[in-house]
């Protein structure tokens, strides 16, 4: 009868809730756990399918030698005309390799590359860019600090160039200690100018700084390109910001030395780009040795290009800054970012995740392993939600799924742990796991964070996993110290 179980229905239920139950309550268990704890068992092999993604410039076998277009290598003769026309000869021919053989060869202003042109220097190579900023006019497209301008051209720059490379074992010389990088103390009208330009929503095209102006040349710029290589060179003495993929789909960095001590010298800035490995490189850097970067404020959110797919592995770190930086320019956002198998010397802090109340923003799926650390100035992982430069907005910008394990941190001379988030967006969702930092002034500053998980994290000695992050008291006396 309708509305009524039969003996034998009866019998089926009884035998689903004794045979059946026992093991799927468990299931349902494990599966909401990993819902919940599922950043920490990070997927490692969605790293190697970025990888594989990545598609690497391919060149018609064509050789360009600078030297046959006018370019001696003394010193003395100013080589930028013969080097443009070995780039333009290659790109009109359908791509191939622009040769620069050994020598020392002066670059009285920059090199434009094109879509298929392999730029490849020889292990006695040495480019030496002019010191004079009127060889970077005419101004070009580009984005300073991640405001869109035009601006003095970088010294090597692509502009919507499809497969393009830079490779060889010869050395990019900037020139720039004594010139350009003394800019930064005269920058700063231009620098407010130009980011209330970006507040306004000023067209770029009216955005003409160049002569007359002290907004330093980005050094290495592709921009809007893809398929970009930048391998095995060694890049010295550089004005701004060192390598600038701005835009780009499909970046591989590897085995370059980067030996740059200026003032702003990141090392690398990936920026609204796409599919991006840097592996295998030694940095010394004046600035951040990586900087992961998707715009800044109003002009960032026009853009609209976050930076995501990035992978960093095997690399060496030396810093007057910080070795990982994400931020502050991440307004178009900025996610997926794996980091692993890396040294860092000396740095600011190790890793370091920063925007302020101007950017918005988001910042998630973030995942570092395998790091060792000899000494943080600062904090070996630093979180700061209302970094310097805020201009009196309020769009807090969004820290959130991380994760860091099985570091080791000689020394951090500050802080062990600084995570500095704002009232309403706190930094949440961060798991720790396998950290030992040998000694630290002072092991955790917590302020505004929620659902902050560790996992065998030691600092001086003393077991952190014994008790929530987001537990730990406020540190109001102890402002981290520049």
């Amino acid at each position: 009868m309708r509305g009524y179980m039969s003996i034998r229905e009866d019998v089926k239920l009884k035998r689903v809730i004794k045979y059946v139950l026992p093991a799927i309550v468990p299931l349902i268990f494990i599966s909401l756990f990993s819902c919940r704890a599922g950043r920490e068992a990070v997927n490692w092999e969605a790293a190697q399918e970025i990888i594989k993604n990545i598609t690497r410039p391919q060149f018609p076998d064509r050789e360009f030698s600078v030297t046959d277009y006018g370019a001696v290598g003394n010193s003395i003769t100013p080589c930028r005309q013969a080097f443009q026309k070995a780039v333009d000869a290659c790109n009109q021919s359908g791509g191939g390799r622009v040769i620069v053989p050994a020598g020392n060869f002066y670059l009285d202003g920059p090199i434009h590359l094109k879509s298929n042109v392999h730029l490849v220097l020889n292990k006695d190579t040495r480019l030496e860019f002019s010191k004079h900023p009127q060889d970077y006019l005419p101004m070009v497209l580009t984005r300073w600090e991640g405001t869109e301008l035009y601006n003095y051209s970088p010294f090597i720059y692509a502009y919507q160039a499809i497969n393009v490379a830079i490779t060889g074992r010869g050395v990019i010389d900037g020139n720039a200690a004594d010139t350009f990088a003394k800019w930064k103390p005269h920058q700063k009208k231009d620098k407010k100018t130009l980011r209330q330009m970006g507040n306004d929503g000023v067209p770029v095209y009216q955005r003409l700084f160049g002569e007359g102006h002290f907004l330093r040349p980005v050094s290495i710029q592709f921009f809007s390109c893809v398929n970009v290589l930048v391998e095995g060179v060694t890049i010295v003495d550089m004005p701004f910001w060192i390598i600038h993929p701005l835009y780009c789909t499909n970046v591989t960095i590897r085995d370059i030395t980067v030996d740059s001590w200026n003032p702003n010298n990141d090392g690398v800035d990936p920026d609204g780009s796409v599919n991006v490995l840097i592996e295998n490189c030694t940095f010394r850097t004046g600035d951040d040795a990586i900087a992961i970067k998707s715009g800044r404020d109003q002009d960032g959110w026009r853009v609209g290009r976050p930076t995501e797919n990035v992978v960093i592995r095997n690399c060496r770190m030396e810093s007057k800054a910080n070795g990982l930086c994400i931020g502050s320019e991440m307004s178009g956002s900025v996610r997926k970012i794996f980091m692993e198998n890396c040294t860092v010397g000396n740095a600011g802090s190790t890793i370091y995740f920063k925007g302020n109340l101007d950017r918005g923003g988001i910042v998630e799926n973030v995942y570092v392993r395998n790091i060792t650390v000899q000494r943080a100035r600062h904090a070996f992982i630093r979180f700061d939600s209302n970094y310097k430069g805020h201009r009196g907005n309020h769009f807090p910008p969004v820290f959130h799924n991380f994760t860091i394990q099985h570091v080791t941190c000689e020394q951090a001379d500050q802080y062990g742990l600084y995570f500095k988030g704002v009232a309403d967006e706190p930094i949440s969702r961060v798991f720790l796991e396998d950290i030992i930092i040998k000694k630290a002034e002072f092991p955790v500053y917590s302020q505004y964070v929620k659902d902050i998980r560790v996992k065998s994290v030691i600092i001086n000695n003393s077991a952190l996993s014994k008790f929530p992050l987001n537990e730990v008291p406020v540190n109001d006396g102890k402002e981290m110290r520049w």
